[in-house]
């Protein structure tokens, strides 16, 4: 089992609601736009039905405020956001269930989308050839639809080192989010 959904096994597959994802279809670039499961990962405590809209801060960049809202058709790519986000906030608590020193778990939610989507452009094709990590973003709300529980986070030693790539790319200015 990858995770819990309130119950429902979560691998990709055998989510209850999976057909009530959101607008599918063929994307501007010819692919095929999945139906979902569709998964965000963030430091923010939500509830079923509260949705995730543009106009917030970034869980990357706090002081910029972001046009979309991302989410991703995989588990694993949504445990990431979720355990960077929470890493990335530092010691202070915002009130989004970040933990002094960043040690809270993140959450991981299922979502649907309410609007149309398109890849997220920091992930598909400048970075990785297509799009492997099913990375999304649209200027429309995600509903949340329930919190996934029970997901596998990474060891502390790959989380590190990631962390410590991204500190790298700040430092060299690189580290830059197309919104």
């Amino acid at each position: 089992m990858v995770g819990d959904v309130d119950g429902a096994d979560v691998d990709g597959a055998d989510v209850d609601g999976a057909d009530d994802a959101g607008p599918a279809g063929a994307a501007p670039d010819g692919r095929q736009r999945p139906g979902g499961p569709f998964f965000h990962g963030t430091r923010a405590v939500l509830r079923a039905g509260e949705e995730l809209v543009p106009g917030r801060r970034s869980n990357f960049h706090p002081e910029r405020v972001m046009n979309h809202v991302y989410f991703t058709a995989l588990l694993e790519t949504a445990v990431w956001g979720a355990e960077l986000a929470v890493a990335l906030a530092g010691p202070e608590d915002d009130g989004h269930g970040a933990a002094a020193g960043g040690h809270q778990r993140g959450h991981v939610y299922r979502v649907q989308p309410t609007g149309p989507f398109t890849d997220d452009p920091n992930v598909t094709d400048k970075k990785f050839p297509g799009n492997p990590t099913a990375s999304y973003r649209s200027r429309h709300p995600l509903r949340v639809v329930a919190e996934v529980h029970d997901w596998p986070g990474h060891d502390p030693e790959v989380l590190g080192a990631v962390l410590d790539g991204l500190r790298r790319l700040r430092e060299q200015g690189r580290d830059v989010i197309e919104d």
